[in-house]
């Protein structure tokens, strides 16, 4: 039997030209907006109209690109390493390499294993990668068995990774001195009052962190969840991350990007540059943003053990 696993993950512009390409995709997405087809895309042109040159300038600041694929890369080269009877590819939702193409090159596999790298299940996310998955195999007439996980932002080894990520940040200093915060991509309101489950696993993620934190004896002076990633006029899931910020005590503070399995331009750019800016015009004396799991070996095995356990079922 020929077995491939499918890394699923929205994706990120490889080159400041496919920022226009990502854009487009992203709110041409109906899980992204809702509206009626006709509707969406003249709000998706609407939007990628206004916001592809800004959002190449801040790709720039980056190294003209989002760091998301080369991240992918390096996880799927350790996975490799442990996990020899299967394939390992990328499939990304609104830039290369997208399902389709992926999938061509795989008419041969019996079996998919689809692993979305997004811990917590979201129709903006999970449910979006797994049907254009499902329509790219219907336009390819692949008929092999697909398995897929939902979320598992409770698994004990993805949670150690963030903590080894926490202790990075913190470098040996006392955490009592400084004030933690899980920062989390943010959902609009509407979105999570139609049933969507992603900020309660949010919350239970945290949960499960905090007790991690607890049990390698690390204290912090607190610890917060806020919300990051605000477009549009909606009212998005609070508190965010700015109103978080200017509520904190202390004014030394670590960020863990917790909706974030490996960085990408919403951590490299939106959690190091621009919220480091808000926090120091509010004084802080010390701003750092943990790593994301990223291809630590927690991860790794975290992802591994997810692929035995799907093999198994």
């Amino acid at each position: 039997m020929k077995r491939a696993i499918l890394l699923m993950n929205m994706g990120g512009p490889n080159n400041l030209d496919e920022v226009e390409v990502f854009l487009s995709n992203m709110f041409n997405d109906k899980n992204i907006i809702g509206a009626p087809k006709p509707i969406r895309a003249m709000i998706a042109k609407l939007i990628t109209f206004t916001r592809t040159e800004f959002a190449q300038n801040n790709y720039a600041l980056i190294g003209g690109k989002s760091p998301l694929v080369g991240y992918t890369q390096k996880l799927i080269e350790k996975l490799e390493d442990e996990i020899k009877d299967a394939s390992i590819h990328m499939v990304m939702r609104y830039t290369p390499p997208f399902a389709t193409d992926v999938l061509e090159n795989l008419r041969d596999v019996d079996e998919f294993y689809a692993i979305p790298l997004y811990p917590h299940y979201s129709s903006t996310t999970t449910l979006s990668s797994y049907e254009d998955l499902y329509d790219s195999m219907d336009k390819l007439r692949i008929k092999a068995r697909v398995k897929t996980i939902d979320d598992y932002y409770n698994d004990k080894n993805y949670n150690k990774a963030i903590i080894e990520r926490v202790k990075e940040a913190l470098n040996g200093e006392d955490p009592q001195d400084y004030e933690l915060v899980f920062s989390a991509h943010g959902l609009t309101q509407k979105i999570i009052e139609k049933g969507d489950p992603y900020q309660k696993h949010i919350r239970y993620n945290v949960y499960h962190a905090r007790k991690a934190l607890i049990k390698a004896k690390i204290n912090f002076h607190n610890t917060h969840l806020a919300y990051q990633s605000r477009l549009g006029p909606m009212e998005w899931i609070k508190p965010y991350l700015e109103d978080k910020l200017k509520s904190l005590k202390k004014r030394k503070v670590i960020i863990v990007p917790i909706a974030f399995t490996l960085d990408n331009s919403e951590t490299e750019f939106e959690l190091e540059i621009e919220y480091r800016e808000v926090a120091e015009e509010l004084g802080f004396q010390e701003y750092r943003v943990a790593k994301a799991p990223n291809s630590h070996p927690k991860f790794v095995k975290c992802l591994t053990n997810i692929y035995k356990d799907m093999k198994a079922s």
